[in-house]
């Protein structure tokens, strides 16, 4: 039977009139736990915007009764930390400027996989978390997010594109116990959810924590036995 572990289950807004889309995305991310809702026009997108917060907010360019883009100014006033993911049958370089400059997080042309765009909704809500924050500074650790950079005492440390993903997911649920289903979901999303071994993540935080250590990190990474991990920052540290 598949399973999941939903730490904190992502709210998301579909505002798209391709009726058979709006199902196939539904119905996919519905099984990962999602709290999905939609809209099919332009004026429907702006009376969900007024009704809750979202984390995530897929939007289509071309809706019956406005543009798309318009609707940015919208979720900018009324989801200030939410996130915004294009979606467009227009692959213009100009139409992806546009929206990026508008302040839409991300752009994906039409067709696309859902599993790409469930990798992308991951990034932009991870990323949202920080509230829009670029660098994370704690003790002696200092994370770039747009670079993916590392400095431990202000030494580089070369980290794999998962281990930096693992670093800042615990970062972030610092003196929370994570479970290994938690990470794996997270980190390797749907791939790993037939796997009944986590083995991937043992490997992964054991390479995370001897580098850490090798640069003077004190071992902020315990093991919960028996549940998962918890990156433990003392009150007095």
């Amino acid at each position: 039977m598949r399973s999941y572990y939903i730490c904190n289950m992502i709210k998301l807004l579909i505002i798209e009139d391709d009726i058979e889309l709006i199902r196939n995305m539904s119905s996919y991310f519905d099984s990962f736990g999602y709290t999905c809702e939609k809209a099919k026009t332009f004026k429907n997108g702006l009376e969900k915007l007024k009704n809750r917060p979202y984390d995530c907010i897929l939007l289509d360019l071309n809706l019956p009764g406005g543009n798309g883009l318009a609707l940015l100014d919208h979720i900018k006033e009324t989801q200030e930390k939410c996130g915004t993911i294009i979606l467009s049958a227009n692959s213009s370089i100009e139409d992806k400027i546009d929206g990026l400059d508008l302040g839409a997080d991300d752009y994906l042309t039409k067709p696309f996989h859902l599993a790409e765009l469930n990798a992308r909704i991951r990034s932009v809500v991870r990323r949202k978390t920080f509230n829009n924050k670029t660098t994370i500074a704690l003790n002696e650790i200092h994370i770039d997010i747009p670079a993916q950079a590392v400095k431990i005492h202000h030494h580089d440390m070369s980290l794999t594109k998962k281990e930096f993903e693992l670093l800042l997911f615990l970062v972030n649920n610092k003196n929370k116990v994570v479970t290994k289903q938690t990470l794996s979901q997270h980190i390797w999303g749907e791939y790993m959810d037939y796997s009944a071994s986590f083995d991937h993540i043992y490997a992964q935080l054991k390479n995370l924590r001897k580098k850490m250590l090798a640069l003077g990190c004190k071992d902020y990474i315990k093991t919960v036995y028996g549940i998962g991990y918890k990156f433990l920052i003392s009150s007095d540290a």
